[in-house]
């Protein structure tokens, strides 16, 4: 069947799932600049430093139990900052279900020289979250990020747990309802829901983590940009703005502006709705299409934000080219799954993606599969 090129095109076609799509009405000259080319450590850094986790603590909705600092190295360096500073102290059980987690099975196995009990699960399913011994310290991606697979809440987590909850949550806050009492460490970057920039990551710790800190000494030798403890207390300086290393303030200043953005759509509840709604809207995509499917088969841990689907037939060339074709055409930007994952497409439906552009993407799913598949004429 011919399918012609369809006539109108998603306004804002930026689908990546990291870097993200940065908040509607974003330009550069929106930000403010004043701290830019000055010291971090002046009184203007140390104030827009501590703006930014101000509205983060805010929009988050985060207790006054935990703190919130800016560190270095995105995600992945708030979260090994947390395992190389807390872990070793009792056994480690991790869960892996995609390529991040399994990240955090080699840091935890091969670099940090442990033996933890892995539990796993294949792309598109969850491991068997009953099993979980929390005699032991427990690492989890909260939502991953190239499976499209999310745990379904924290009903899971024990109150009475002995070890800590390690929550890799870069693609699950501020799209779902954390609830903070489970979690004991969580990390993530600005760059997924909120559509800020990389480099830099946010580090959140619970009482029982900064009790950790305070009364374990890792058996490792830890980098300067890992260091959390002075003179055997807490570096509550990190934690207002006194970053461990020098921060780019053109990034806090994005960041800022994206959480001034979230506040100005509703704060966390604005933010879940819109991501909801475009989960929702690909989702009805996905229905109305034989040759579309979920790699999470099962809703109840199908994530609303990085949304992974499988295509009928198709193998990885087929969906470069897949992909590719659109990008040509300016319809959608870096829908191609993950590199580890099944061949497939994976298409960002966080907080900043406007659900008229993911409705729109239909009809260029469409053209793009028929390019690919139709029989040339004779």
């Amino acid at each position: 069947m011919t399918v012609g090129i369809p006539a109108a095109k998603p306004a804002r076609p930026f689908f990546s799932s990291g870097p993200c799509a940065k908040p509607p009405g974003y330009s550069l000259d929106k930000l403010q600049t004043e701290s830019l080319g000055r010291s971090h450590r002046a009184k203007i850094g140390k104030a827009r430093l501590q703006l930014a986790i101000d509205l983060m603590r805010d929009v988050l909705q985060l207790p006054a139990t935990h703190r919130i600092g800016i560190v270095p190295g995105s995600d992945t360096g708030a979260f090994e900052m947390a395992m190389w500073t807390m872990l070793g102290a009792r056994g480690v059980t991790t869960l892996a279900w995609e390529s991040f987690g399994e990240g955090w099975v080699t840091d935890a196995v091969k670099q940090l020289k442990l033996e933890p009990t892995v539990l796993r699960a294949d792309y598109g399913q969850l491991p068997d979250l009953s099993k979980v011994d929390f005699a032991d310290d427990v690492l989890f991606t909260w939502n991953g990020t190239t499976s499209g697979v999310r745990v379904p809440d924290g009903e899971w987590i024990p109150d009475d747990r002995e070890g800590l909850t390690f929550a890799d949550a870069t693609s699950a806050v501020f799209a779902y309802d954390i609830p903070w009492d489970k979690i004991d460490v969580a990390t993530f970057s600005w760059q997924k829901v909120l559509g800020g920039e990389g480099a830099h990551g946010v580090l959140i710790l619970g009482p029982r983590a900064v009790e950790r800190l305070e009364t374990y000494t890792p058996a490792w030798p830890l980098p300067k940009v890992f260091r959390l403890v002075s003179k055997g207390k807490l570096a509550e300086g990190v934690f207002k703005g006194e970053t461990i290393n020098t921060p780019s303030m053109l990034a806090v200043e994005d960041a800022i502006f994206a959480l001034e953005w979230a506040k100005s759509v509703g704060g966390l509840e604005g933010l879940k709705a819109r991501c909801t709604a475009n989960a929702h809207a690909l989702d009805k995509i996905v229905t109305e299409r034989s040759w579309l499917g979920h790699l999470a088969v099962d809703s109840g841990i199908r994530s609303r934000t990085s949304v992974c689907l499988t295509v009928e037939g198709a193998d990885a060339d087929f969906i470069k080219k897949f992909a590719g074709l659109l990008e040509k055409e300016g319809a959608a930007f870096d829908i191609a799954g993950y590199r580890d994952a099944p061949a497939g497409l994976r298409i960002w439906c966080g907080a900043t993606v406007d659900t008229a552009d993911i409705a729109a993407l239909g009809p260029w799913l469409d053209w793009a599969y028929a390019q690919l598949t139709t029989p040339a004429e004779a």
